[in-house]
């Protein structure tokens, strides 16, 4: 059977919508652990010797919040390995590096497009990706 993806995406959820000949799914992975602005713990501002040991290093911190994109990616990326056709799109940089997530897992070859477009329901994300796929027959 045939499959062709879409999917909207940015960094706390993604919306894939699955197209086969006998129909369409639509499934919803969120990003449980990622938070948009990372933010220092503890009391502000803080006083005394010890405000290193009691902030996480900037760099531990994106490191931390990489990983977790990563694993937020490598799910998405299990739900659509068997579309022979992807499109992404979403508002900000979680399409472009999803796509370079992609080319590191051979996958790259598949996506058929990219677009930046802001919010949508999931009636107009499922609506666009099968007017795509209409279109590019």
């Amino acid at each position: 059977m045939r499959t062709k993806a879409g999917l909207w995406i940015d960094h706390r959820k993604a919306i894939v919508v699955a197209v086969t000949e006998k129909g369409e799914e639509i499934r919803e992975i969120i990003s449980n652990e990622v938070e948009k602005q990372l933010r220092r713990s503890g009391d502000s501002p803080l006083k005394g010797t010890y405000e290193s040991l009691q902030i996480p290093a900037d760099d531990s911190r994106q490191r931390n919040f990489t990983g977790q994109l990563n694993i937020y990616y490598d799910a998405v990326i299990a739900s659509i390995r068997d579309a022979e056709a992807i499109v992404i799109f979403g508002p900000g940089e979680a399409k472009d590096e999803l796509k370079k997530r992609l080319e590191k897992n051979n996958l790259g070859g598949r996506v058929v497009g990219i677009e930046t477009v802001d919010k949508m329901t999931d009636h107009q994300i499922a609506a666009k990706i099968r007017q795509h796929f209409v279109q590019s027959r």
